[in-house]
């Protein structure tokens, strides 16, 4: 029987679908590519983030994964949020949904407890 998922693997799998649908909306409607072709942009963009989909028998490892494929993303929305003015708004939406998709990830860490200092 699955255990049900915690609001962070929520909040983290809202955080990825929004990406992947940020991604879709971006190249292949909002604001196409002038010298790829669309398809070839969504390539680059939409399959990195399927990828991981593989692993969903387990939510947190796929969730891992999107995580460490995101810092590719959050360097993306960076870029292009200082380079194209048009396309700010996109970036930082990118950018914002990397940080909560990585702070998701972080609020799952189960720490120790800390060893009494005699």
């Amino acid at each position: 029987m699955r255990a049900s998922l915690t609001i962070t693997d929520r909040i983290g799998v809202f955080a990825w679908i929004a990406l992947i649908a940020l991604q879709l909306a971006w190249y292949a409607w909002l604001f196409p590519p002038q010298q790829l072709p669309v398809w070839l942009a969504l390539a680059v963009t939409v399959i990195p983030l399927l990828l991981p989909a593989m692993a969903l028998h387990s939510v947190r490892r796929a969730l891992l994964w999107v995580g460490i494929l995101s810092l590719f993303y959050f360097c993306h929305g960076i870029a292009e949020s200082w380079s194209s003015a048009q396309e700010r708004w996109l970036a930082l939406l990118e950018v914002l949904l990397t940080l909560l998709l990585i702070g998701t990830l972080g609020a799952s860490v189960k720490r120790k407890p800390a060893a009494s200092v005699r």
